[in-house]
């Protein structure tokens, strides 16, 4: 049964939205920039449900969630997707982080350590690489000169692997560029300004629970050098690979929510 997350942002000037689904010990979603947990989870969330209690809230300017007055903070975001769980009925939760969602995730690790059990931290980083800035910058400024078609491209370039996009049609890759502009949030701007400002390297060293980095192979969003780093500062962190872009929902739904679901189990 799906439940809605209605309420919960302690930022006084908006209020975190989303579902809440299936059984078990408690699972918290944090997805990415200019994104929503539909976007980043797909069927990932659905599977995930089947052994955990999924909370999965959407950030200012997602979803249903209205837009923030004020910039995002981290620890905004943190504390909002701890009160969800709070709602949800979950104490303790493990955290899976997608993107820009695994420096919240890692912040609400350092934030609420009595509460967060273990990290699953998916083609994430501590902090944006000068290569990242260039093309949040690039993004940033498609989306201002409203030209849906060129950003579209942009990111499905970026987003997806060449190895998936070769293996669909030209009018396949056009129906996912079509989809593209729609699903771009209200906030995507808001989020996207947070991503330039994140930096939890210094929180690294601090998370003392079990702790999975997932790669994607063929990431030119987030590079390898993000995710090594990532793993490296985190004491004992494990540090896995999958054959894939960017987009993990997308391209490797099935493996990547087993990959999560091996880890917590």
């Amino acid at each position: 049964m799906t439940q809605r997350i209605t309420g919960v942002f302690t930022g006084n000037d908006s209020e975190l939205t989303g579902f809440v689904r299936g059984s078990g010990p408690g699972l918290v979603l944090a997805h990415g920039a200019s994104s929503d947990v539909e976007d980043s989870f797909g069927e990932v969330a659905e599977r995930l449900a089947a052994t955990n209690t999924v909370v999965a809230p959407n950030y200012p300017g997602s979803g249903e969630t209205p837009r923030s007055l004020t910039p995002l903070t981290l620890d905004r975001l943190a504390d909002g997707l701890a009160a969800a769980a709070t709602q949800a009925g979950q104490q303790r939760f493990a955290v899976l982080g997608f993107s820009t969602g695994t420096a919240v995730a890692v912040r609400l690790a350092t934030r609420h350590p009595e509460r967060v059990t273990a990290l699953v931290l998916s083609a994430g980083l501590a902090y944006p690489n000068a290569r990242l800035r260039l093309v949040i910058q690039t993004w940033r400024r498609l989306a201002a000169a409203g030209d849906p078609e060129s950003l579209a491209a942009y990111l499905i370039l970026l987003g997806w692997s060449p190895h998936w996009l070769e293996q669909h049609s030209a009018a396949e890759i056009g129906e996912l560029a079509a989809a593209i502009g729609p699903a771009l949030p209200p906030g995507a701007d808001d989020q996207l300004d947070l991503l330039t400002r994140v930096d939890v390297r210094a929180d690294l060293a601090a998370i003392r629970v079990p702790t999975l980095v997932v790669a994607a192979r063929h990431d030119l969003v987030v590079s390898a050098a993000h995710t090594r780093e990532l793993a490296a500062g985190i004491p004992d962190a494990q540090l896995t690979e999958l054959d894939s872009g960017h987009a993990l929902a997308s391209e490797r739904p099935g493996e990547w929510a087993q990959t999560v679901a091996d880890f917590l189990g």
